[in-house]
């Protein structure tokens, strides 16, 4: 069992609370705002026996996960013999690099710390601090206690002897690292998403297809393959001899679309009110709550069934 710090307990920082309780570890949540980390505490409370029903607490209670997690009472007791730190502050450059001196000073020299920015380079925070080598990035998609994939981008001092310890600690955890080499603006699913994401404002843009088409084309196509393979495991299968006879056969058809993808859509532009527009008939503004938490039930159904596959093939 390890101790885990959790500075910053938002949507983040709860989220990651669940997954390190459940795989055993004590929690501790802290937070610059006085009362967030009891009210996260309590939002987990409601959350985790939904969680204990789809089996997905690693065999434990709901009142056993609960038990490892606390508020603490500032931040040297959240890092007092901390062995993991995870920040979650907000997107802000300066911030990062005032809670990470903070950090820096106050956690054990051993101590990992890892920041779940999704849009800051490691580099830009950790740079003058004297413990940078133990300082990297786990950004997760949230939330991380159903989503297992989550991504380890280290700065370019960050020791590789960290990277590994980091990754194994999530692998233990259940989560499915996605261990970067090197640091790169967007890190990995960021640059994966965003390019399906200028395609679907590009095409409703330039009127080839509705919102509500393109969402089908994943939801009810590609998405459902994409839910337990990735984009080259599926084009390895999808011809009769392997990846080799994908490339052969059909290079050519995004050689010739290739060209048209280079061309931006102003996300913020007139294409935004059509959107906006279209997802307000079909989801109210205040139903909005109401679906995110449908979407993590679905969430909690698929990771069980994934669960349940995973176990029927070994």
């Amino acid at each position: 069992m390890s101790k885990v710090a959790i500075i910053g307990s938002g949507f983040i920082g709860r989220a990651w609370a669940i997954s390190y309780a459940r795989a055993g570890h004590e929690t501790a949540l802290w937070d610059a705002e006085a009362d967030a980390a009891a009210k996260a505490l309590t939002y987990i409370e409601g959350m985790l026996p939904p969680l204990a029903a789809n089996d997905l607490l690693n065999g434990a209670t709901a009142q056993t996960v609960r038990g490892r997690m606390r508020a603490a009472r500032d931040l040297d007791d959240a890092l007092a013999d901390a062995d993991y730190v995870q920040e979650n502050t907000p997107e802000v450059l300066d911030i990062k690099k005032a809670i990470f001196a903070r950090l820096d000073a106050g956690a054990p020299a051993n101590a990992v710390i890892a920041s779940s920015t999704s849009a800051i380079l490691p580099s830009a925070f950790t740079e003058g601090l004297k413990g940078r080598a133990r300082c990297l990035v786990v950004h997760p998609i949230n939330p991380p206690y159903l989503i297992p994939a989550v991504e380890v981008v280290p700065a370019p001092w960050t020791d590789a002897a960290v990277v590994e310890r980091t990754a194994d600690f999530l692998r233990a955890a259940g989560h499915a690292p996605i261990v970067m080499q090197r640091e790169l603006d967007g890190f990995v699913m960021n640059r994966l998403q965003g390019a399906l994401l200028e395609e679907a404002f590009r095409l409703v843009d330039s009127g080839y297809a509705s919102i509500e088409d393109v969402d089908i084309g994943l939801r009810e196509g590609l998405a459902l393959r994409w839910s337990f393979m990735g984009p080259f495991e599926t084009i390895d299968l999808n011809a009769p001899a392997g990846v080799r006879d994908y490339v052969e056969r059909y290079e050519g058809i995004y050689k010739r679309i290739f060209p048209t993808t280079r061309q931006r859509a102003d996300w913020a532009g007139p294409v935004l009110k059509t959107i906006e527009a279209a997802r307000r008939k079909l989801l109210p503004s205040d139903q909005l709550a109401k679906r995110q938490a449908w979407r993590d039930r679905q969430l909690m159904a698929l990771a069980a069934h994934k669960r349940r596959m995973a176990k029927s093939a070994e």
